[in-house]
């Protein structure tokens, strides 16, 4: 009878989950691991009080390929998903939040959450993960944390680290602001990529969520770049200065207001291939960071993985 083949998945974002998801629909039983409390990665709400809620990672999708066209109408059928008119365009949200479109992924899934990795080493074929005192092994590893993390776990001298040291991503400072009162209509969403804030999403305008006046933006990469080090309460109190200045809002009004820093978020230079694997397939590195700053990016990733591997076995 053949040995089960033990498949360690670092990441519970796109490109994890959706990894998982088809291995485990292949009949295999991968382990994810997250450092967070949570799953998605940037697929994130946070919540607050009195029922406010934003999406504080990203703020939509996109569906170009086949593939990842399916897999929102499979969301979209059990109102995991929805479409929302931004104005100037339409593209795709969670139901009832971001999140929503991850935890739609993970059922059945092992998921070990809070869980934070030290180091990554092989050992005569297999891969050692130290976890605090406990070291966890596996047979095949898939690591989709972002390029400077995945470094980190595996050592800047690794062979594959030096393959994607090359890759540049860009931080991003993230506003999360509610009124208690607003005065008129305002756009779905207003993008300025040249302005301190570079995208700004009245999150009442989608599909789901409650009518409060709530509003998530997003600051430039040259500006979170500028105040990267700025502790968050000086952040917020900077991007809710410009938030109010570009939609004319009345800062007495408001009720809610907390800043949220993604160090990683954007894609500046990707590695350019879908992922990267060693020689002998048990090491697999992947993630948005691979293609474009995109969640189908993220899919396309662990599906890329997830079938080769599959082929492999």
């Amino acid at each position: 009878m053949t040995e089960p083949v033990h498949i360690g998945i670092i990441g519970a974002g796109m490109t994890g989950l959706s990894c998982a998801r088809i291995l485990k629909d292949a009949g295999h039983t991968p382990v994810i691991l997250d450092k967070g409390r949570g799953v998605g990665g940037r697929l994130a709400a946070r919540r607050a009080e009195n029922g406010l809620q934003f999406d504080h990672g990203a703020q939509y999708i996109t569906a170009k390929t086949e593939e990842f066209q399916k897999l929102i109408q499979s969301l979209m059928s059990v109102d995991a998903a929805g479409e929302w008119d931004m104005g100037e365009r339409t593209g795709f949200v969670g139901v009832p939040s971001m999140n929503a479109l991850a935890k739609a992924l993970v059922s059945d899934l092992d998921i070990r959450r809070q869980v934070q990795v030290s180091s990554v080493t092989e050992t005569e074929g297999h891969w050692s993960l130290a976890i605090g005192e406990e070291t966890l092994v596996f047979d095949r590893l898939i690591i989709t944390a972002p390029a400077p993390q995945t470094m980190a776990l595996l050592g800047t001298g690794h062979p594959l680290s030096k393959q994607i040291a090359h890759v540049r991503l860009l931080p991003c400072w993230t506003l999360m602001a509610a009124f208690g009162d607003v005065a008129g209509a305002l756009p779905a969403s207003h993008r300025d990529p040249d302005a301190p804030l570079a995208w700004i999403a009245n999150e009442k305008t989608k599909p789901g969520r409650t009518d409060r006046n709530a509003f998530v933006a997003q600051a430039s990469s040259d500006w979170s770049k500028d105040h990267l080090e700025l502790d968050k309460a000086a952040a917020s109190d900077l991007m809710l200065n410009e938030l109010c200045k570009k939609l004319d809002l009345d800062q007495s009004k408001v009720i809610h207001a907390d800043a949220h820093r993604w160090r990683y978020a954007k894609v500046g230079i990707p590695l350019g291939e879908p992922y990267l694997s060693n020689a002998s397939k048990t090491l697999f590195l992947g993630g948005d960071w691979c293609l474009d700053a995109r969640v189908e990016a993220a899919f396309q990733s662990g599906t890329a993985i997830a079938e080769t591997l599959l082929s492999e076995l």
